[in-house]
């Protein structure tokens, strides 16, 4: 008998060993997005324990700041929303608890049954869709004529934003893949754009872009008119040039947006082959049976850390809202194609990275 290789038993225990190592921090992530994690964002799981502990050291820097949750799991959020980056990453979780302490009042009953958090989820602020892209990103939509400024503030849509990410982060699939967004202009008033002052609009460039652990791979403007352009020029100044390359300005033109995200993603008001969103769907998620779409509140317990999603036979009782909307929807095949003098208007803005 020759001799016995054993170098296949080496390499299964090494893999278990692997396995074991990722069973706490990376359970439950399918091997493509662990791939996509060590690829794109340097997640290694042999220092994934020694990189979170550097971040936690840093803490003690940082005295005038109270980080109210410093868990290894919370903490790796921040690493991949750095690339693992540990001075980008804790600079990051700095920001976050600095934001919540800067603004508090923001943040007081900052829970889904929250009245103004909650009038503006039933309003569709924000739009999740259920199904991720091709890149395995969720997909945000905003829907900006439906917002009613004598029943809405603008806080309470920021805050009902930074709610639902709270929610939706926990998930460390998104944690790697990230998410996009999209902001429908149609039929978004000259008055109601007055509404949306330098001060607000810096808060919530803020809490998004400086102050929260997510990967935003496009946002996305669609039917903008020409003050939202005016717009985007006052607030430039205030985003990061990484922020900026992944602004696309639209306008009418959904081939271009098709080219970054596929019709079979997208709801029939993007010229999408799903059927059009149900302004209900985010707000059942996250209120449960205490969803209504009365003007009076109940306050019932909810905890943003342990979100139970609901069953789809509550859904099914729950008939949608019927909502003032914006009304995009393209017929398949009936997309208008980019034509000379529009290129301004439809053009992505900058490419990606």
């Amino acid at each position: 008998m020759g001799p016995v290789s054993f170098l296949p038993k080496y390499q299964k225990l090494s893999s278990l060993r692997d396995l074991a190592k990722m069973t706490h921090l990376q359970a439950g992530l399918s091997p493509e997005t662990i791939e996509k994690a060590r690829l794109e964002l340097n997640e290694n799981p042999d220092v994934l324990h020694q990189d979170i502990q550097q971040v936690r050291d840093m803490i003690i820097t940082r005295p005038d700041i109270g980080f109210l949750r410093t868990d290894d799991a919370f903490i790796l959020r921040f690493l991949r929303a750095r690339k693992f980056h540990q001075a980008d990453a804790f600079r990051l979780l700095a920001q976050y608890f600095q934001y919540r302490q800067l603004n508090l009042d923001m943040f007081k009953n900052f829970k889904a049954d929250d009245p103004g958090i909650k009038r503006a989820l039933i309003d569709g602020f924000p739009g999740v869709l259920e199904n991720r892209d091709h890149y395995g990103r969720k997909i945000l939509l905003l829907f900006a004529a439906n917002w009613d400024q004598s029943r809405n503030s603008f806080t309470d849509i920021l805050r009902a934003i930074l709610l639902s990410l709270e929610v939706l982060i926990e998930d460390p699939e998104l944690q790697i893949s990230g998410f996009i967004l999209i902001i429908d202009w149609s039929n978004f008033s000259f008055k109601q754009a007055s509404k949306l002052t330098p001060s607000i609009l810096k808060l919530a460039i803020e809490g998004l872009q400086d102050s929260f652990p997510a990967r935003f791979g496009g946002v996305h403007f669609v039917n903008q008119p020409w003050y939202i352009h005016a717009l985007y020029t006052l607030i430039k100044p205030f985003l990061k040039d990484k922020t900026r390359k992944r602004i696309f300005l639209h306008g009418n033109n959904l081939n271009s947006l098709h080219q970054l995200i596929h019709p079979e993603f997208l709801p029939s008001e993007f010229g999408g082959t799903l059927p059009p969103y149900d302004m209900g769907t985010w707000a059942r998620t996250l209120l449960g049976p205490d969803y209504s779409d009365e003007n009076d509140y109940t306050h019932t317990s909810y905890n943003t850390m342990h979100v139970k999603h609901t069953s789809s036979s509550l859904e099914r009782e729950c008939s949608p809202k019927p909502m003032k909307r914006s009304q995009s929807v393209v017929e398949a095949g009936t997309l208008k194609h980019e034509e000379k003098g529009e290129n301004e208007n439809t053009q992505p803005l900058l490419a990606l990275d």
